[in-house]
């Protein structure tokens, strides 16, 4: 494929300062874990269902123990040790609590060691479980195949499941490779996760795990009639960042939207809380082989895509790094981008081809996630097919991962069925008659294209090499990113950050280290051998 001069050295300062500066963010989050982390090793205990007042739970059994202080130690120390007590197991734990029949801290706590071999022995236990979908999953890609990159991928939004279900199967029929359930709007900030099938979100679908188990179904019964295999993308992002991500690995998702900032730019979530928890969150994802999309396509929404270009770039080496230090390969990082800058300007198609370019070589291995035009689409449903076919080429040209379709009606409801027929034919015809377009030119050294690509390089580089100076909590304060500013303390879900004790104990965090084969965090009980096998 062609390619353009970057200057390697360049690259290598950016990816060095970001690693640095995500070494920064997990030096600082090690020693904290929230409730949302807390939850998540609940539910993949096996703890599901609601109270009689339908409340999640893994909320009641956290917000238990957190009301006493007592969630530092981490919730696995109090479960185990009531299972092992009262010989039960943790969903019966859980349902006793909700009763008010069990208090959890009245128990003495029994031999460490013993505790710490009942962990070990569950979490194997369950995540053997996760790691049998991602080879199912492999299995049905084997069999029956899945379609050429870039992946074609189009949403469902109805707020109904059982329409999303009928929808989903239509697109995947229409060509879709993935299908994303958009979620019901405002969901990322509430701090629990709704029970069960749901039919009554607006702008979107709430994220459950009946919602996933409904859909997974649709998509594999439409998949064998296809005879490909049609991949399933929801949200772990907001307040249950990590919950979502455990949910979807346990009902074999394919793709979650991931991303480390985005919860802090656009929906305000306190940057402490989100970084902890988007670090547990991929560690999932790396081991379910779930794909991750980052948003650093919204950024351009917010700020000018010419003047914002290298914010995209620095945000790409930033999402890069923290999805290393969790586990995450390149492979499964769909980092963000976008097709936004204003049609009226001239050769920004120019200036586009060179920001996906760029992206693409940069990240070589990385199945990068293209997003269409909307800020600029107006209505004009003629002017906007033609737009989504600018972006369709460059797509092509450039060899993206995931093409996140563009739709003629942007700016003027959710799609309609024929709105999709229209954006896969469009993507379709271009990525066939210009598959190999871009085996075939050559960048002018020098010319338009590569001075662009140098100039959003370089000035990535400043940015980051700042971030290392300052740290990445002080360059939200200051707005570096979509020129929107947060504060450390600020924002919500603050109050669901807690201070880890030295006997904190996770299993499940320990094990996925283990299987990741990451560095076990100081005082850890690996670290310490004290596990009796």
């Amino acid at each position: 494929m062609a390619k353009l001069h970057l200057d390697s050295q360049q690259i290598e300062r950016a990816r060095q300062a970001a690693q640095k500066i995500a070494g920064q963010v997990d030096s600082f989050i090690s020693s904290k874990t929230t409730v949302a982390v807390e939850r998540t090793v609940l539910r993949l205990m096996g703890i599901d269902g609601v109270d009689s007042e339908y409340v999640p739970l893994p909320n009641v059994v956290v917000d238990h123990l957190h009301q006493q202080g007592k969630l530092s130690m981490g919730v696995s120390t109090w479960i185990l040790n009531a299972m092992i007590q009262l010989d039960i197991d943790a969903q019966t734990v859980a349902e006793q609590i909700a009763k008010g029949s069990l208090q959890l801290t009245s128990l003495p706590l029994v031999d460490r060691a013993q505790l710490i071999q009942k962990g070990r022995e569950l979490a194997q236990e369950r995540l053997d479980g996760i790691f049998a979908n991602r080879k199912q999953r492999d299995h049905l890609i084997d069999r029956l195949g899945e379609g050429p990159k870039p992946y074609l991928y189009l949403i469902v939004a109805t707020g109904d499941i059982y329409e999303d279900a009928v929808q989903g199967r239509s697109a995947a029929r229409q060509g879709a490779d993935i299908i994303a359930v958009i979620r019901s709007t405002g969901q990322s900030l509430i701090d629990y996760v709704p029970y069960g099938a749901t039919r009554e979100g607006f702008g979107g679908t709430y994220a459950t795990q009946e919602n996933f188990k409904i859909m997974r179904q649709a998509l594999d019964e439409v998949g064998e009639e296809e005879g490909r295999y049609i991949r399933l993308c929801n949200y772990c992002s907001g307040l249950c960042m990590p919950e979502i991500a455990a949910m979807g690995a346990m009902e074999r998702l394919d793709v979650m939207l991931n991303d480390a900032l985005y919860g802090i730019l656009f929906r305000d979530i306190n940057m402490q809380r989100t970084l902890i928890d988007q670090a547990f969150s991929r560690m999932i994802n790396g081991f379910a082989g779930i794909m991750i999309n980052t948003g650093e396509d919204n950024y351009l929404t917010t700020a000018d895509a010419v003047e914002a270009a290298h914010t995209v770039l620095a945000s790409q080496f930033i999402n890069e790094q923290l999805a290393l230090l969790s586990g995450l390969p390149a492979e499964q990082m769909g980092l963000g981008h976008a097709f936004e800058m204003n049609p009226d300007l001239e050769d920004g198609l120019l200036l586009e081809i060179a920001q996906a370019q760029m992206s693409r070589q940069i990240f070589p291995d990385a199945p990068l996630k293209y997003m269409p035009p909307t800020k600029h689409m107006t209505g004009n449903i003629f002017k906007g097919h033609i737009q989504d076919a600018m972006f369709n080429l460059v797509s092509i040209l450039t060899g993206q991962g995931v093409q996140l379709l563009g739709m003629m009606t942007e700016a003027m409801h959710t799609p309609h069925i024929q709105d999709r027929q229209l954006a896969v034919e469009n993507a379709q015809y271009i990525f066939n008659n210009a598959r190999h377009l871009g085996d075939e030119i050559i960048f002018r050294s020098g010319g338009i294209i590569e001075q662009r690509a140098q100039h959003v390089l370089a000035q990535a580089v400043q940015i980051l090499e700042e971030m290392e100076e300052t740290g990445l909590f002080a360059a939200l304060e200051k707005g570096m990113f979509g020129d929107v500013k947060r504060s450390l303390t600020g924002g919500k879900g603050l109050q669901g950050v807690v201070e880890r004790d030295l006997e904190y104990y996770n299993p499940f965090e320990e094990e996925l280290r283990f299987r990741l084969e990451l560095p076990q965090r100081e005082g850890s009980t690996y670290e310490r051998g004290l596990y009796t096998n």
